[in-house]
């Protein structure tokens, strides 16, 4: 079976554990096999991409690279840069395109305000970090706002609270796709505690 191609948009001023928790997560899956279930990378407009704190970090792919592979699942992490990003409608095409054709969409804490903003969370239930609520009520009228949920499964678009929650969603996520059983493997390998 051919891995997943699990594509995380980067854009300046992303919080870091946003996109380096489920990036981890997906790449572990099955690490004692030599064939993962996943495919990891990164795609942004620009290189290097300022994550929060300064941290530079080299994108995989350009957004208009061709020779950046289709993506099965999209990583929309969150943080302050979101503000920015979710007005750049460079970045909102390259995630409605993309939404279109992958099997998942996923979104860490303020990602949420650019798939709302890309509108793909109309007729949705979503959540984001306890801070944003208000600003996702307000770009997202039609969306149900669960803030009490660390993760909302809508299907084919799932989203989670802030920071941390991203690296339970991947583990969800892996554990649709792959089996709890997996999912436990993945976090056990990642001294993490993961509860279902």
């Amino acid at each position: 079976m051919a891995a997943h191609n699990v594509a995380i948009l980067l854009f300046d001023e992303v919080e870091v554990l946003d996109f380096c928790g489920p990036f981890e997560v997906f790449s572990v899956v099955d690490a004692y096999n030599p064939v993962r279930p996943f495919h990891v990378y990164t795609v942004a407009e620009k290189t290097p991409i300022l994550a929060r704190n300064g941290l530079s970090v080299n994108p995989t792919y350009l957004l208009d690279d061709p020779s950046c592979p289709v993506p099965d699942l999209i990583v929309v992490p969150g943080g302050r840069g979101t503000r920015q990003a979710m007005l750049n409608e460079r970045l909102l095409a390259w995630i409605r395109t993309n939404a279109r054709r992958a099997q998942l969409t996923l979104s860490v804490c303020t990602g949420a305000l650019m798939l709302a903003r890309a509108g793909l969370l109309e007729g949705l239930s979503a959540t984001t970090h306890h801070s944003a609520l208000e600003e996702l009520r307000a770009v997202a009228p039609n969306t149900v706002i669960l803030p009490d949920q660390r993760i909302v499964d809508n299907g084919n678009i799932i989203v989670s609270a802030g920071i941390s929650a991203g690296i339970d969603m991947a583990l969800h996520v892996v554990a649709r796709l792959c089996g709890v059983e997996m999912a436990r493997q993945t976090a056990a390998y990642m001294e993490y505690d993961w509860r279902t």
